[in-house]
């Protein structure tokens, strides 16, 4: 139950603006932003799920390309035969669309290369591919913006109030600081309420809790990435993101 924001820029020479927090299990094996995939995927920088050795967030600043995946939904084969959303989001890093019936579970996959975003969704059934218009958007389980994600309904229009006071001239340290701070103010409701965007899914049945917090921005030559690892699961402690 991952929450991202994006703000798609007006004009092409702009950048566009993320933050990310990945919810997951915190004893399934992951390691924080690094080149997890010299031979497959040389100088691609991602957060890498070692079980099955794919990407949660992956970023190519030479393509200016960056990927993240939600799930829509934690559902499996009943023979654990479904692939790993995770490879999706390194096919996206080299450019390959997502066929259009995925051996995999649910998921939202927020493509960013340069100003353009797109999300492609996938329930199980259907897959949709959207082009996001310009503007801040909120993606959880559910669709892009939908009011029916309470957090979305609760702190898109928090978001979208922090970006209409900047400029794309504003640096990262700014945008993102003011960012940020949203997600802090959103964390004084606590991992339990179902606003809370830094979250204890167990209530939902779910064994997943926030566990990092990325903030990019994306131009079409370069991608600059931050992150920071939460010190307890679930928990925001004004953590300071690093460059990667």
């Amino acid at each position: 139950m991952c929450t991202v924001i994006v703000q798609v820029p007006q004009q092409a020479e702009q950048v566009t603006r993320l933050l990310a927090v990945r919810d997951e299990d915190p004893g399934r094996p992951w390691d924080p932003p690094g080149m997890w995939w010299p031979q497959s995927h040389a100088g691609v920088l991602g957060v890498r799920d070692r079980r099955a050795n794919g990407a949660w967030l992956a970023a190519d600043s030479a393509s200016g390309r960056l990927a993240v995946v939600v799930n829509r939904n934690l559902l499996t084969a009943p023979d654990g035969s479904l692939d790993s959303r995770g490879g999706i989001v390194l096919r996206s890093i080299e450019g390959k669309p997502v066929p259009e019936q995925p051996h995999t579970a649910g998921f939202n996959l927020i493509e960013v290369a340069g100003a353009q975003t797109r999300v492609t969704t996938w329930d199980g059934d259907r897959l949709v591919r959207q082009k996001l218009e310009p503007g801040v958007h909120m993606i959880a389980h559910d669709d892009v913006d939908d009011p029916r994600t309470a957090r979305i309904a609760r702190w898109l229009p928090e978001f979208r109030a922090a970006a209409e006071g900047q400029d794309f001239q504003a640096g990262f340290d700014e945008w993102s600081r003011e960012w940020l701070a949203v997600l802090a103010t959103s964390s004084q409701l606590g991992p339990y309420d179902d606003r809370a965007i830094i979250r204890d899914n167990h209530p939902h049945g779910y064994p997943t809790l926030s566990l990092l917090v990325c903030v990019a921005e994306i131009s079409h030559h370069a991608v600059g990435l931050r992150a920071a690892v939460l010190t307890e699961p679930g928990v925001w402690d004004d953590p300071d993101p690093v460059p990667f």
